[in-house]
């Protein structure tokens, strides 16, 4: 088992992106880093994923602190987050319900919603998940 969000689920995740010949046309010409942060509903912690996607390739993931910077940082409650890896939740629907929070260019996110929707099957496919 791989804990959701640990830096070995980071690592499968960026190996099922690189595997995904549908996330690899779908952002075939995207440029940009994102730091995804899950917030522990407790407040004791929060967990902050660096995903670096490059045209359709994931070059790599780690676990960072708060000085990581990105260009787009992405955060939201780790309950949250487990929706969106069980395909309850849109992460798209997520922003424009406030559950998730943007920094960065929202225009340049919506202009790549297949990417988005590709990443996130991605998200699903990483097998045996404790979460």
């Amino acid at each position: 088992m791989v804990k959701f969000g640990s830096e070995e689920w980071g690592k499968q995740f960026c190996q099922k992106l690189n595997e995904s010949e549908a996330y690899n046309k779908a952002a075939e010409t995207w440029e940009g880093d994102f730091v995804f942060v899950m917030e522990f509903e407790d407040g004791t912690k929060e967990v902050r994923l660096y995903v670096d996607l490059w045209h359709g390739k994931c070059r790599g993931t780690a676990i960072v602190g708060s000085d990581k910077e990105a260009e787009f940082i992405m955060s939201g409650s780790y309950s949250n987050w487990v929706k969106v890896a069980k395909k309850e939740l849109d992460p798209i629907q997520g922003l424009m319900t406030g559950k998730f929070k943007l920094e960065g260019d929202m225009a340049k996110i919506m202009r790549a919603t297949k990417a988005a929707v590709e990443l996130v099957n991605c998200v699903t496919e990483v097998e045996n998940v404790e979460f």
